[in-house]
């Protein structure tokens, strides 16, 4: 029976299926590059807001505490957006001319909130609350990054689930004393040589993976 292809076919049906592997393996890489970019993500992105408001000035300088605007951070599930009326306890003397701060008096003259576009927004399938981390030691810094010495705020991390898996997994590296989760700190805090095995203990640590913790 006569050869019906060429013998450097073999070859070329060789490259062929490398090709297709390489392909496939490049077209996976970029999706999952593309799915963790700050396009996808919003990480490290700095959105437009009515004001320019800098934690850097107002936490790091000024060394106004995070409770200060976010009141409800200990009790609830949302840190909670200050009201204008927070800001003009101070802006009422202080600069109270500027104009850079005239939505905050426009705000505050006609009854109206200022709309902030919000930097971390979690999908409406996905539950957190803050309470909880506060009252187990997990500073702001865990999750916010170094927002005090942020002159824009952007959002430090992903929010996919893995990165919050990460910390439920291994929960020790962390959690501090509560007293410092307000604290421009990344854990462990500075001059803290307890074991974090030891805060898990007294705050009683049970770090939950199962969907339900989350997803309800």
């Amino acid at each position: 029976m006569p050869q019906i292809f060429h013998p450097s076919m073999n070859t070329i049906s060789r490259v062929t299926i490398f090709g297709a592997v390489f392909m496939l393996a490049l077209a996976t890489w970029l999706v999952l590059a593309i799915v963790r970019s700050p396009y996808v993500t919003n990480a490290e992105v700095i959105l437009e807001q009515p004001v320019p408001f800098s934690h850097k000035h107002h936490v790091a300088d000024a060394g106004i505490d995070c409770r200060y605007c976010h009141t409800s951070v200990e009790a609830g599930p949302f840190a909670g957006i200050p009201p204008t009326q927070t800001c003009m306890n101070c802006h009422s003397q202080l600069w109270a001319d500027s104009p850079m701060l005239a939505p905050v008096r426009a705000s505050f003259a006609n009854d109206l909130p200022l709309v902030w576009n919000r930097v971390y927004d979690l999908p409406d399938y996905a539950y957190f609350d803050h309470s909880i981390h506060v009252r187990k030691g997990v500073a702001c810094a865990t999750c916010h990054g170094d927002v005090a010495n942020m002159p824009l705020t952007w959002r430090s991390a992903t929010l996919h689930m893995e990165w919050c898996l990460q910390c439920h997994r291994d929960p020790g590296p962390n959690v501090g004393p509560r007293e410092l989760v307000a604290a421009a700190f990344q854990p462990p805090p500075v001059g803290d040589a307890r074991n974090p095995e030891e805060w898990i203990k007294e705050y009683h640590i049970q770090s939950k993976t199962n969907c339900s913790v989350c997803h309800r």
